[in-house]
């Protein structure tokens, strides 16, 4: 399944501080949550299910080092 990515608004963490070597993340449809380099931009996407990234998300907020 390919799912269109064109016209999406991406983010990238407020932790980045600015910085280009990052992971940038949408809100994509249907819940799902696309995740991509933000050094190449027009490069692949990884898309994810909400309950696969919930999982994942929930995994690094419990894990983080602040």
């Amino acid at each position: 399944m390919t799912t269109d990515l064109s016209g999406t608004k991406w983010f990238k963490s407020s932790y980045s501080g600015g910085q280009t070597d990052c992971v940038e993340v949408a809100w994509l449809t249907d819940g799902q949550v696309g995740v991509r380099d933000s050094k190449n931009s027009s490069g692949p996407a990884l898309v994810f299910a909400p309950a696969v990234w919930d999982t994942f998300a929930n995994s690094v907020r419990q894990r983080r080092d602040f």
